[in-house]
């Protein structure tokens, strides 16, 4: 049995189902088996400034989950990291780990931010094209921090949603749609959602089927690098290219 540690954002209503539907799914295919432990930072309106307080609880947050000495830990809130500059994700993930360490329980780090860069590294996408449910400031962060690690954005879309609550409450049918206003053409991958908080696990694969490239989204990517840290195959049926292990 495996504990997932996950740290998320308060008004995060969709990593503590989409991250375990995943690894349900893995659980009719394979004999390990998961239980998911959370631990909150304070977040309501997606903004630089409430994500830079957040981000500072994620410490404490880490510290709790180590105290169920969880298997892994994920930090599922992509933008709170590449908001905060290019690369933040490997400070993060050294100092979580060094928080859990220090609490007698080491456990490896996840972002969702260096899990997403990581995927692109993984796929060999030179290219890249992404939706956004954040303001376009936000999101052109984020499209710089992919930048910054090597990946040309091709083209993007921001939806323009501050509220967290109204990001998770988003149908995830909606990006069937949206997918049609992204310039993907020259995008070696599509990223679906550039979040944890916008649903889009119910239509990753009809739309990678659909657009017959890569689709991944920063939850998909979350579970891949989980697995891979706990050292078990990345594999789980139905959620894109990334996890269909062949990788």
């Amino acid at each position: 049995m495996y504990r997932i540690g996950q740290i998320v954002p308060s008004s995060n209503t969709t990593m503590e189902t989409e991250v375990p539907a995943m690894l349900r799914a893995r659980e009719a295919i394979a004999p390990e088996r998961f239980t998911f432990h959370s631990a909150r930072m304070r977040m309501k309106e997606v903004t630089a400034a409430e994500l830079a307080a957040m981000d500072d609880e994620s410490d404490r947050c880490a510290a709790e989950l180590s105290d169920a000495a969880v298997d892994v830990l994920g930090y599922a809130c992509l933008v709170a990291i590449m908001s905060r500059g290019e690369g933040y994700h490997r400070e993060s993930q050294k100092r979580l780990l060094e928080v859990t360490r220090a609490n007698g329980h080491p456990a490896p780090v996840v972002t969702s931010a260096g899990a997403l860069v990581d995927a692109l590294k993984v796929l060999s996408a030179k290219r890249v094209a992404l939706i956004a449910p954040y303001l376009r400031p936000l999101t052109e962060q984020v499209a710089g921090y992919i930048t910054a690690e090597g990946h040309e954005v091709t083209d993007y879309l921001a939806l323009e949603i501050p509220d967290n609550l109204a990001v998770g409450a988003q149908d995830p049918r909606r990006l069937e749609t949206l997918v049609d206003r992204l310039d993907h053409h020259d995008a070696d991958v599509v990223i679906l959602s550039a979040c944890v908080q916008m649903p889009s696990l119910p239509v990753v694969q009809a739309v990678q089927d659909r657009i017959g490239k890569p689709v991944i989204t920063a939850a998909v990517a979350t579970t891949y690098r989980i697995l891979a840290e706990l050292g078990l195959p990345p594999v789980v049926p139905g959620a894109g290219a990334l996890l269909d292990g062949t990788h």
